[in-house]
């Protein structure tokens, strides 16, 4: 094993868990933290989440390829690893960083946020990092000893900040786990938490060109005017002219992914050589996130972005289930709070004693952001559509 940088976070300066517990024989706290993460209710139903098309969209089988929240995640974390990897980082915790980081998406993606965060206006909002927060320190109820997964601090503080310091009016959720335990909100998060989320933006920018090309909304000609894209598939139709077409797709997209790797890779290394931190703290203490892209390649990606903005996520036929699943929502989270008794028993036991709106309005969203997209539909259509 590759020892690690000094600017990494070491196991043995870990600050520790809300609940003392005894060391892992085998495990580091962070590969302890990966591993509750894995075994949690919260991941598991990751699997019929939406990525981009809702989990049941597709013709046939073709729908089977589209990502989900959870092959995301999966990538994420590969990702993660690789870059941790090659700047001497702890991988274990940006690892644990990655698997946790859309623990809190509702179903239906973005479009399941958006409608849960109007409808939470009243009581608080709704964030889907905060709910992260939410459910690995207060909703998962496995343990004996504590609610939630008993995280590390580092854990804890990756998942709050891997997008940078928060500031501004706290999400409630958020507000309460940094009440519980100060996570330095105003500071940059880790190296580790940093590497979490470019691993993010270099998961979802690949694979996102996959899964439209798949689906159609479209083509490799639409691709060839972008950068980094354009010169993918020219290279690759250099190297191996006439390839099948779906083996050229992949090629080219393989370089891409590797160029944002890479990218990321060199501007850390030069930037940390550069600044010689000599600790966690010191990272922290930055102005600004050292593990990011160049600056040519990030007006590159928000390019790609764009582009994917308008002929994906703003497709007419996704704008068409965004429109449908919104409604969902907008059916569902009204009907169980006006009406607890239509709550599965445990979720209509807590919510009956409580009398305080604000308090039963979020007890009905972590029920809510917990379905899956399957569930949701299915419960639309047993509770909703027999009235309509």
């Amino acid at each position: 094993m590759t020892a690690l940088a000094p600017y990494a976070c070491h196991p043995q300066d870990s600050r520790g868990r809300l609940q003392d517990e005894s060391l892992s024989t085998f495990r580091s706290p962070w590969q302890r933290d990966r591993d509750r993460i894995i075994h949690s209710s919260a991941f598991r139903r990751l699997k019929h989440k939406t990525q981009v098309f809702v989990e049941h969209d597709g013709e046939g089988y073709r729908g089977d390829y589209f990502r989900t929240r959870l092959t995301h995640t999966i990538e994420v974390a590969q990702v993660a690893r690789t870059i941790a990897g090659a700047l001497h980082l702890n991988t274990d915790l940006a690892e644990t960083i990655a698997l946790a980081h859309d623990l809190g998406h509702p179903p239906f993606g973005h479009t399941g946020e958006d409608a849960l965060s109007a409808l939470m206006a009243p009581y608080g909002g709704f964030d889907h990092n905060a709910q992260a927060l939410r459910i690995v320190t207060k909703l998962e109820r496995h343990y004996a000893d504590f609610d939630g997964l008993n995280l590390t601090w580092e854990s804890l503080e990756g998942i709050a900040k891997h997008n940078g310091p928060v500031t501004g009016p706290l999400p409630y959720a958020l507000a309460e786990v940094n009440a519980l335990w100060d996570l330095e909100l105003h500071s940059n998060a880790s190296a580790e938490a940093q590497v979490a989320a470019v691993a993010d933006d270099v998961a979802y920018n690949h694979h996102d060109l996959h899964d439209g090309l798949r689906a159609g909304l479209f083509t490799e000609d639409d691709l060839a005017e972008l950068p980094v894209i354009g010169p993918a598939f020219a290279e690759v139709d250099r190297l191996y002219p006439g390839l099948d077409p779906t083996r050229r797709r992949y090629e080219a997209l393989r370089r891409v992914f590797g160029v944002m790797v890479e990218d990321v890779i060199a501007v850390a290394q030069n930037r940390l050589a550069g600044l010689q931190p000599r600790s966690a703290d010191d990272i922290r203490a930055m102005d600004g996130a050292i593990i990011r892209f160049s600056k040519p390649l990030y007006q590159n990606i928000k390019a790609i972005k764009s582009f994917l903005f308008q002929r994906m996520y703003r497709a007419p036929s996704v704008v068409v289930e965004r429109t449908h699943v919104t409604q969902m929502l907008n059916d569902l989270f009204p009907l169980y709070l006006d009406h607890p008794d239509r709550l599965p028993d445990q979720w209509r036991d807590a919510a009956m004693r409580l009398n305080d709106p604000t308090e039963r309005a979020r007890l009905v969203l972590d029920y809510v952001a917990g379905m899956t997209d399957r569930y949701a539909i299915a419960e639309h259509q047993r509770l909703i559509q027999p009235q309509s």
